[in-house]
């Protein structure tokens, strides 16, 4: 894979004469609209296959898979275009290889809510090992509150991906709560009734384990957390099932702040089978513009992260969202728009915005004005940004990566990791 930036004077075509790649290749596998329309300084993924096969008539994926000795999954990561879908189109190229990925295989988890689209979902979760319906929540006395997961799980085991249940705190009103943290933490039934329901649920739903999630947790009940994490690692593995725990962005042991303090990454990590950093939000809705997820900050958590936890046990956290600030921007009053990569290089191309890069934070950004006469800023990932996180991986040999979230097209990311990572 080579990843380019646009000139003023490149197109579509221009590329694929100087790179000997078909234009739909290119286009299909970053996601460019039906004109193939470019903004200067955007990023584009080429990727170079090693071996093709052209169908004279629709055949079943399956057939292909079994032609040339590969899975049906390794298809559908290799062509992007094809949606998930179990047939190879008539007439339409289809990789059947890359060049070989790194040595030894990684994860990569990816968050999805009930109402994902079809389509985005039969797209992208070929490149997932674990789906991640997203969230369970509980009563303080430790009953669970449920979500609407059974379509996805359905499609996880339709595509040979293994969902995990996701356990959190947020509440109906869409906050974390530490209060209800503390209530079931503070009671020992309340806990152990809870563990119960949730070996219970992932038994019945066909769950291969569990990610909790406890945000803004009480300096307090950092302890009763441990605990908990630690009987629930426990119950769980004694079934045959994984417990994962997701870490705020932490720097420091005595890092202060209501995020931070009852957090202990040493016992969690610990306690847990994994651990997920959760890299992200350095820029954010109501804060002042910024990448998301900035790789000289995101490399400083993982620094600290790897002198109490083994790499082993670390999944790190990647953004799959921008922000769409209205400038200036005023503290307690401006309110940024979250956007997908595809949707932010729309908005570049539709205002003629020219793409810069920020070779510090490893992401794109772009000014443009609408047509009220507002300046805006753009932050967003594209594969210059994943591609990092990738590197960022491999440097420290960790487990893995895990994507919040899946909701929002970004095709160049997904070939990227494809192409960068042996997937498990």
């Amino acid at each position: 894979m080579r990843i380019i930036t646009v000139n003023p004077s490149d197109t579509v075509f221009s590329i694929s004469r100087e790179y000997n790649l078909s234009p739909q290749k290119i286009i299909d596998d970053n996601g460019l609209d039906e004109n193939a329309s470019l903004a200067v300084g955007q990023s584009l993924a080429l990727l170079f296959p090693e071996q093709t096969y052209i169908p004279s008539e629709d055949e079943l994926l399956s057939s292909v898979a079994a032609k040339y000795g590969v899975s049906e999954k390794d298809l559908l990561r290799n062509n992007i275009f094809l949606g998930g879908r179990n047939y190879a189109p008539a007439g339409k190229e289809i990789v059947i290889n890359y060049a070989s990925s790194p040595p030894g295989e990684k994860i990569i988890t990816g968050y999805a809510y009930d109402f994902i689209s079809g389509s985005l979902l039969d797209t992208v979760i070929s490149y997932m090992t674990f789906l991640i319906p997203f969230t369970y929540g509980f009563t303080p006395g430790g009953d669970l509150i449920y979500p609407d997961d059974e379509n996805l799980i359905d499609a996880a085991l339709n595509y040979s991906v293994k969902p995990l249940m996701h356990l959190s705190t947020l509440t109906a009103n869409g906050v974390f709560s530490n209060e209800l943290a503390h209530e079931l933490l503070s009671d020992e039934n309340a806990v152990t009734n809870l563990i119960a329901n949730c070996l219970e649920n992932i038994k019945r739903k066909g769950y291969y384990g569990i990610d909790i999630d406890f945000e803004y947790i009480f300096a307090e009940d950092k302890e009763a957390y441990v605990k908990f994490i630690r009987s629930m690692t426990e119950t769980l593995n004694a079934e045959g099932f994984s417990c994962t725990v997701a870490l705020p962005p932490k720097y420091a042991n005595d890092q202060p702040g209501l995020l931070y303090e009852g957090i202990d990454y040493a016992s969690l990590g610990f306690a847990a089978n994994y651990v997920f950093l959760m890299t992200y939000e350095w820029g954010y809705r109501y804060g002042p513009p910024l990448a998301v997820a900035p790789v000289n900050s995101v490399r400083r958590i993982i620094e600290y992260a790897l002198t109490v936890i083994p790499a082993e046990k670390i999944l790190l956290g990647i953004s799959n969202y921008g922000y769409d600030w209205p400038l200036p921007y005023e503290r307690g009053i401006t309110s940024a728009v979250s956007i997908s990569t595809v949707e932010a290089l729309e908005t570049a191309v539709f205002y003629k915005a020219e793409i810069s890069f920020d070779e510090s934070a490893k992401a794109p950004f772009f000014f443009y004005t609408d047509e009220k006469g507002k300046e805006h800023v753009v932050w967003y990932e594209d594969a210059r940004s994943f591609e990092a996180k990738v590197a960022l991986i491999e440097e420290y040999s960790l487990a893995g990566g895990g994507i919040w979230n899946l909701m929002r097209e970004n095709p160049q990311g997904y070939v990227t990791l494809n192409s960068l990572m042996n997937i498990k």
